[in-house]
């Protein structure tokens, strides 16, 4: 298989349960729920995304033949020792590529592998986290994971009827752009308990 890569980087987790950890950030081109062409935008599933996963352009962007040769460059990006490796796969869809030479590869270089999705694609066995963020109008098949994040507001998606799947952690992220979205978000995790407040830590502090 051919992997198509956004772009390939190292940074700070900057959202999630893992805030705060260096990673590997992996992402995919392409996505199942939008073309990332603005002139598309309106008639997406997913009309809020807020990231760039169009062609392979990026840095350390491309097309890769190989899982070994794709894990070679994440591990050449990690540029550190073998302790406390993570690699952050996300996209677009990363689903719509992810498969289990890559992550055995990973694994084989010390990664533990953490996946961000939107749950429409069921996930490839061997993850070590999966992060799902269900967007409103889509048919999530993967309903356990290690963290539901929702990002919000988000009309037509029932915060209820989440907490019945089979997530230990449960997130609300406010939504980018809307002005009040924050205080959504945090009216959110005081009436439900459950929730916890996430904020996108990497752009507070200027992170990539």
């Amino acid at each position: 298989m051919t992997y198509a890569v956004k772009e390939c980087f190292l940074t700070l987790q900057g959202e999630g349960v893992q805030a705060g950890s260096r990673a590997v950030f992996l992402r995919f081109a392409g996505c199942n729920l939008w073309s990332g062409r603005e002139q598309d935008r309106a008639q997406a599933q997913c009309r809020f995304c807020d990231t760039d996963f169009v062609g392979t352009d990026g840095i350390n962007g491309g097309k890769f033949r190989t899982a070994a040769a794709l894990a070679d460059v994440v591990e050449d990006v990690w540029a550190g020792g073998p302790d406390r490796r993570l690699v952050v796969i996300t996209g677009g869809e990363p689903m719509l590529q992810l498969d289990p030479p890559l992550i055995d590869a990973l694994h084989g270089r010390g990664f533990r592998v953490a996946v961000e999705s939107n749950g429409t694609l069921s996930a490839v066995a061997g993850i070590d986290w999966l992060c799902v963020s269900p967007k409103a109008g889509t048919k999530v098949v993967q309903r356990s994971g290690d963290e539901l994040k929702l990002v919000w507001p988000q009309a037509g998606i029932d915060p209820q009827a989440l907490e019945g799947w089979d997530f230990p952690h449960l997130l609300v992220q406010p939504m980018d752009g809307p002005e009040n979205a924050v205080e959504a978000a945090i009216a959110l995790a005081m009436e439900r308990p459950r929730w916890r407040l996430s904020l996108q830590a990497h752009k507070v502090v200027g992170l990539a």
